[in-house]
C-alpha cells in the first residue's frame, strides 16, 4: 500500500500548475520490410514470413470480392454504418439464440466474414446480409476530419478496416456464434461453427510473432499495424483462444438465466495452437507493461500500459491524432483484469497486476466531477467537488505521470479545458472505469501473493 505521504504527493502533482500546449503528437511507423531487416538477423525470419502472409492475405481477400463481382451488372453500395457489436445481442437467454432473429444476426454475420476470416466494423448485424459482390466494410472514414495528414487517412478509401479488432469487431462476432453453437447443437448449427473456426484462425494468422496483435489485418499501415490494446484488442482476443483451449461449453450467469458459449467442437490440434497463441500473448502483456524511473532514482517500477505498442520496438506510441503515446488508464485496466482472470497466475503475473493496482491508486483523482455534455453550456469540463472521485485521467504522460489530452491539430495539452470544444465533448477523457478492477483486485490479492 502507498503511504498517505506519497498518496498526497501524486495527488499534488496529477493537476496542472499552469496550462500549455506540452508537445506534438508523432505518426506512429508502420511494420515494413526495411524497419524488419534493420532487426538482428535472428530475429527477422518470423516477422518476415509474417509481412509476407500478410500481404498475401490481402491480395487473397481482394481476388475473392472481384471474382464474386463478375458478372454483377450493378454493385449494391456499401453497407449501412452502424455499430456493429451494439447490433450483435451477447449474454442473453438460451431462448433468444434458438430464435429466428439471433438467427438471422448469425446469418448476416456469415454473409460479412471476409475471405481472411475476419471482420470489418461499423456494420449492423442485425440488418440486411451482404449481398454477391457488394463491399465487406463501409467507408469507414472519420466522422470528423482533421484535414490533409490525419493519421486516421485512408491509404484506400475502398479498402479501409477490412478485417479489423477494432471497436469489438471479430471476437463479438466470434462470441456471439459460439452462443448460437450451444443453442444449436444440431446440423442447423454447423454453419456457425465453421466460420467460428474460421474466425479463429483469423486470430492465430493476424497475432504477430511476439504475441500481439494489431489493430487491422491484413495490414493496412500506420498505427493499425501497432499492438493494439484499444478496445481490449489483445486481452479479448487472448480470452476467445484461452475459450477455445479449454474446449467446452461456458455458461455465465445473466439474472436467473445461464447463457452458454460452446466451444467443444474446437478440435484438439487447434486448440493446441490456440494454447501456443494464447502463451505468446502472456508473454506480450507483460513485455509490453511500461517501466519508469524510481522516484528515489534507483532502477525502475512497472506501472501500467499505453493504448497502443510500436510492433517491434514495443515502445508506446500515439494512434489517432487526438490519441498520444502515453499511459492509458481505461485500456490498463482491462488489461489488469484480464490478468486477473487467469487460473494459477504465475509470479511475474501476480507482481504485473500488484504493480497495475499500485499505479491506479497512485493516480487516482479525488475532488473532482467530470461532467456536462454537448448540449450543456460551456461543454464537458472538469470541476472541484469536495469528496466527490475518485477520476482517472484517460491518458497519462510517460515522463510526469500528469494527466495529458490531444486535440485533432495533433497538439498535446496539460489541461483539458484548452482542448477544442468538439474534442473536449467528443471523447472520454476522464472516468472511473479503474474503481472496479480495483474492488476486484481487493478480492484476487486476497488469493495471491507475489514470490
Amino acid at each position: 500500500m502507498l503511504s498517505v505521504r506519497a498518496f498526497a504527493f501524486s495527488l499534488f502533482v496529477l493537476l496542472p500548475l499552469h496550462a500549455s500546449v506540452i508537445g506534438v503528437s508523432k505518426p506512429a511507423e508502420s511494420l515494413t520490410e526495411a524497419r524488419v531487416m534493420a532487426l538482428p538477423v535472428a530475429q527477422r525470419g518470423p516477422w518476415l514470413d509474417y509481412l509476407r502472409r500478410s500481404a498475401e492475405q490481402m491480395r487473397t481477400d481482394k481476388a475473392v470480392l472481384s471474382v464474386e463481382r463478375m458478372g454483377v451488372k450493378e454493385i449494391l453500395p456499401l453497407p449501412k454504418q452502424h455499430f456493429s457489436a451494439r447490433s450483435i445481442p451477447l449474454h442473453s437467454t438460451p431462448e433468444f439464440y434458438k430464435s429466428d432473429e439471433a438467427r438471422h444476426i448469425g446469418d448476416v454475420i456469415l454473409s460479412f466474414q471476409t475471405a481472411a476470416g475476419g471482420w470489418s466494423k461499423n456494420l449492423d448485424m442485425s440488418g440486411p446480409a451482404r449481398m454477391r459482390g457488394q463491399s465487406y466494410a463501409t467507408a469507414n472514414l472519420a466522422p470528423v476530419s482533421s484535414g490533409p495528414g490525419d493519421f486516421d487517412e485512408a491509404g484506400d478509401e475502398s479498402w479501409h478496416y477490412v478485417g479489423t479488432l477494432d471497436n469489438d469487431a471479430t471476437n463479438t462476432e466470434l462470441h456471439f456464434l459460439a452462443e448460437l453453437s450451444a443453442a444449436l447443437p444440431g446440423h442447423e448449427g454447423d454453419a456457425y461453427r465453421a466460420s467460428f473456426l474460421r474466425g479463429l484462425e483469423y486470430l492465430l494468422h493476424a497475432q504477430f510473432p511476439n504475441g500481439g496483435w494489431p489493430q487491422v489485418w491484413p495490414l493496412e499501415g500506420g498505427y493499425h499495424d501497432a499492438i493494439t490494446f484499444n478496445d481490449d484488442a489483445v486481452t479479448e482476443s487472448a480470452k476467445i483462444l484461452t475459450l477455445a483451449v479449454k474446449g467446452e461449453r461456458v455458461a455465465g450467469a445473466v439474472e436467473s438465466q445461464q447463457p452458454i458459449e460452446d466451444y467443444s467442437f474446437v478440435p484438439a490440434t487447434l486448440r493446441m495452437r490456440a494454447r501456443t497463441a494464447a502463451a505468446k500473448a502472456l508473454e506480450c502483456i507483460l513485455a509490453t507493461q511500461i517501466r519508469v524511473p524510481a522516484e528515489d532514482g534507483k532502477g525502475t517500477v512497472l506501472t501500467v500500459w499505453a493504448q497502443q505498442h510500436d510492433p517491434l520496438t514495443l515502445a508506446p506510441v500515439a494512434a489517432r491524432n487526438f490519441e498520444p503515446a502515453a499511459l492509458s488508464s481505461g485500456e490498463s485496466a482491462s488489461v489488469m483484469e484480464y490478468l486477473m482472470s487467469l487460473d494459477h497466475p504465475s509470479p511475474a503475473v501476480v507482481r504485473s497486476v500488484d504493480a497495475a493496482a499500485a499505479w491506479f491508486e497512485a493516480h487516482r483523482i479525488m475532488g473532482y466531477t467530470w461532467s456536462g455534455g454537448r448540449d450543456t453550456a460551456g461543454g464537458r469540463k472538469l470541476t472541484s467537488s469536495p469528496g466527490a472521485g475518485p477520476l482517472w485521467a484517460r491518458y497519462y504522460s510517460l515522463t510526469t505521470g500528469k494527466p495529458i489530452f490531444g486535440d485533432r491539430d495533433k497538439t498535446i495539452h496539460d489541461d483539458v479545458m484548452e482542448l477544442s470544444v468538439e474534442r473536449r465533448n467528443g471523447y472520454a477523457w476522464y472516468g472511473r472505469g479503474p474503481e472496479k478492477t480495483l474492488k476486484a483486485y481487493a478480492a484476487w490479492k486476497s488469493a495471491h501473493t507475489a514470490k
